[in-house]
């Protein structure tokens, strides 16, 4: 397995990054059916995976590093590899049922020569269940140590590079990197995925991109992904130059997951603001409607392992070294800090918070220590030198200050920390502090709980009787993941020094009453949400999102890393001019509906008045004597005539039906109502138009509409549901309806629909003895799905004895009640155009028609 070269993976971020030359393969394909082997990489399951004959279920945990060790034997020139029993990949496994079979893709913390890496392979695969990805050197480099840790993991952590000195500028051959390694893991993948099959759960934001790499090569694959880190908020994201590819990498999974709310809520705020996204919740379920295809979020933290770490609990070396600290630190209450020494852990105020204790509370000198233990930095740079600089200088001081002789007020243990001490540190302290400024997760706070549980072994070694009550105290900062699972936890604002130093001084004064509360409580939720508990449920709301995916036509579009599935009932199909031009010819009673905005004319259009070429359509359309055409808009009446006056023969149906008119010579007809309640809205909708910058309010004869079109999207859409809420409310006993549409709350007269118009329309021909044989419907939004509904249900009557041929079309490819789709407005107007042609009389301008729209007949 020959390593290549960066300069051919920088090619990779070109536009057409997914089409990259099939690499070596090192593995057999996975057998789907019995005596076959499945095809190459090269082909595409588009509609029609292969089929699978697995006898048992298969988990695919894809994350940057395997859960191994690895050491070169350098006698015997072989490598020896273990696992690592502290890997969360490998402690999730815990959540499966033992039948699973969990296959792990990733790199390895060794580089391994390109002569032994098939071998290498191999080895691992049979005596591991793990796949490596061999990343080359200098692209593991740049991935790594480049955009992972000097560009992402900053920025998720709210860090901007606003000048040179903090933070590295974006650099697009770094991005390429990203990319490239992404790919290379994506093909691991795909040489042991059984696509029908298996689940395949992708880890942290090394791989945000890979989803997309995946789901063009299998387009109903069955994918998670959890994000590790925090998500941060909009404002921060956006300043990323690639922020689209990876949001769309992320929603080319089935199952997105994360640590807490907030995580998520900026994540689907990312959504809504940079691809026009809504969310909604299904039955409790999360879920981001993404070109047919539900986007599911998952809003769980992970937990520890309970077997692990009261194994190491349990441990003679934890006894005796438990002894030990409990002597040293006799007669003194200790706080205790595990942190990885880095800008983001907030070492520094922590010991600031600390200090500002020891000044303010005089008693407590002699008789308060903090031990804060020092992991190892993940990452190099001048941040961590500068915050490892400080830290040093901090403790030198207040132990130079408040320190005694044989008593050192903070005691910094900057070296490799066996697991066993760790635990000792834990079982002997009063309190834990995690005070840091961000940070995804943390388990720190979940392991000092179990500590402080105990063992009978280490009770022994204490002096703690069996059956002592247990207590714990934590302060932790209210800017990390385990937080909000913390409820009995102060929580602090770790910029807040003087709070921060009050909360250590409640958690070492606090009765031993209320500690007992607050550890018990603690404790059940930590024993019962552990790794496996969070695996498990991740898998199983993971099944929930994929078992609709043979349900619906998928297909693919977009280039490069703007590739995405569209999934749609398999009844719903583009609409064929052919097809309806042919309906068309041999029908005589025809009954044509059609929208106005983002249907005839362009929603995005500045200009809403209809093009000459609209209108000469629509002309040649009414003036057909086996035609009845109707415009049927949600606009005012007013307008409505005059953009179309044009139109001699057309009918028009104006705000969604409350008034309508046959013809431009005929009167207009309106629906009997009671308007009195215009003056409850008005005010109300005014309220909100002041308090949502970028609003206002359309005043139509029939109804009144609250626009939030330029308002802030997260403000302008809670706005509109607070709106939505309080006008119901209100109007509780009136005979109005309040309705939400796209960027709009619409109060109007109860009954008044699209769908009374055609229901109107339809059973005035089947009334005068010619009920229809052709029947066409186009719209685009909400309000044009009661159109479509009223057709159906109208033609399938026992009045009408046969069954006219219905096109009820949608525009643009999206769930709709609509048997059919057009892409776009010119769509629209080509098939409006095909039927002009098909008319009789024919139009005078013939030829004009089949110059603009082809030869559709």
């Amino acid at each position: 397995m020959a390593s290549r070269s960066s300069a051919n993976f920088f090619d990779l971020a070109s536009v057409e990054i997914l089409d990259i030359p099939q690499t070596p393969r090192a593995l057999p394909r996975v057998m789907t059916v019995p005596g076959i082997i499945s095809g190459g990489y090269g082909s595409n399951d588009g509609d029609s995976d292969s089929v699978s004959s697995a006898c048992h279920e298969r988990k695919i945990i894809v994350a940057n590093m395997l859960p191994l060790h690895a050491q070169r034997d350098t006698a015997a020139e072989k490598w020896c590899f273990s696992l690592d029993e502290d890997s969360l990949l490998l402690q999730l496994k815990d959540g499966f049922s033992p039948e699973t079979e969990v296959i792990y893709v990733g790199s390895l913390k060794v580089e391994v020569e390109p002569s032994e890496q098939e071998e290498v392979t191999q080895r691992l695969l049979e005596d591991f269940k793990c796949v490596p990805t061999f990343v080359p050197r200098d692209i593991q480099e740049i991935f790594y140590h480049g955009f992972c840790k000097q560009q992402l993991w900053p920025l998720f952590h709210y860090m901007l590079p606003m000048c040179s000195d903090h933070g590295d500028r974006f650099d697009r051959q770094l991005w390429q990197a990203y990319v490239s390694a992404n790919k290379l893991f994506a093909d691991k993948v795909m040489e042991v995925v059984n696509p029908e099959d298996d689940y395949i759960w992708v880890q942290d934001y090394h791989l945000m991109v890979l989803p997309t790499f995946l789901r063009k090569r299998y387009h109903r694959v069955k994918l998670g992904f959890f994000l590790h880190s925090p998500f941060p908020s909009s404002e921060i994201y956006r300043t990323l130059p690639v922020r689209d590819e990876i949001l769309k990498g992320l929603l080319n999974c089935d199952l997105i997951g994360f640590h807490t709310f907030d995580y998520a809520r900026h994540f689907l705020s990312c959504c809504s603001r940079m691809l026009g996204l809504d969310y909604e919740s299904k039955r409790g379920h999360i879920g981001l409607d993404y070109f047919g295809r539900t986007v599911y979020i998952k809003i769980l933290p992970v937990g520890i392992h309970m077997g692990r770490l009261e194994s190491v609990l349990n441990l003679s070396s934890t006894f005796a070294k438990a002894k030990e600290v409990q002597e040293q630190f006799k007669g003194m209450k200790v706080i205790l800090g595990v942190d990885d020494m880095d800008i983001f852990k907030g070492i520094s105020l922590k010991l600031l918070a600390f200090e500002h204790l020891l000044q303010q509370h005089e008693d407590l000198q002699g008789k308060l220590v903090l031990v804060q233990i020092v992991n190892p930095a993940r990452s190099s740079g001048k941040d961590v030198q500068e915050a490892k600089r400080e830290t040093y200088l901090t403790v030198d001081r207040i132990n130079q200050i408040y320190g005694r002789s044989n008593y050192e007020p903070v005691i910094l243990i900057d070296r490799p920390v066996a697991r066993y001490e760790k635990t000792a540190y834990y079982a002997v302290a009063d309190c834990c502090i995690v005070n840091a400024v961000r940070d995804g997760m943390n388990l720190v706070p979940y392991k000092y709980i179990v500590c402080r549980q105990g063992s009978l072994g280490l009770d022994e070694a204490m002096g703690i009787k069996a059956d002592s009550p247990r207590t714990s105290m934590l302060v932790v900062s209210e800017f990390i993941g385990c937080s909000p699972s913390l409820s009995g936890a102060n929580r602090v604002n770790p910029w807040d020094i003087e709070a921060v130093a009050e909360a250590l001084n409640l958690a070492i004064t606090i009765a031993d009453s209320e500690k007992v509360l607050r550890h018990e409580k603690h404790y059940r939720y930590v024993s019962s949400h552990d790794v496996a508990y969070w695996a498990r449920s991740f898998m199983q709301d993971l099944e929930r999102a994929c078992k609709d995916h043979y349900s619906k036509r998928c297909w693919g579009i977009g280039l490069g890393l703007g590739f995405r599935v569209i999934a749609l009932s398999p009844s719903f199909r583009k609409l064929s001019i052919d097809h309806i031009v042919s309906s068309y010819r041999r029908t005589q009673r025809r009954a044509i509906f059609l929208d106005y905005d983002g249907t005839v004319v362009p929603q995005s259009s500045m200009v809403k008045a209809p093009s000459a070429e609209v209108i000469t359509l629509l002309n040649t359309l009414s003036n057909d004597p086996k035609n009845i055409v109707y415009i049927v808009s949600g606009r005012g009446r007013t307008s409505l005539s005059e953009w179309l006056a044009p139109c001699e023969s057309l009918g028009i149906a104006a705000e969604h039906g409350y008034f309508i008119r046959e013809s431009k010579t005929s009167g207009w007809e309106s629906l009997a109502s009671d308007l009195e309640w215009n003056e409850i809205v008005e005010p109300v909708m005014k309220l909100y138009t002041e308090a949502t910058d970028g609003s206002y309010i359309e005043t139509k004869e029939s109804a009144l509409v609250w626009h939030h079109h330029d308002a802030d999207p997260d403000f302008g859409s809670c706005q509109a549901k607070e709106l939505l809420a309080h006008l119901e409310s209100v109007l509780a006993n009136e005979p109005a309806v309040v309705k939400r549409g796209q960027h709009i709350v619409e109060v109007k007269p109860q009954g008044v629909t699209k769908g009374l118009v055609a229901e109107k329309v339809l059973s005035m021909m089947v009334d005068s003895g010619k009920p229809p044989d052709f029947v066409m419907c186009i719209g685009d939004d909400r309000s044009d799905e009661d159109m479509f509904e009223s057709i159906l249900s109208t033609v399938s009557s026992p009045s009408v004895t046969a069954a006219p041929d219905i096109f009820a079309c949608t525009v643009g490819q999206k769930p709709s009640k609509a048997k059919y789709y057009l892409d776009d407005t010119a769509d629209i107007l080509r098939l409006l155009g095909g039927l002009a042609n098909a008319s009789c009389p024919k139009p005078r301008h013939t030829a004009q028609f089949q110059l603009a729209f082809g030869s559709v007949i």
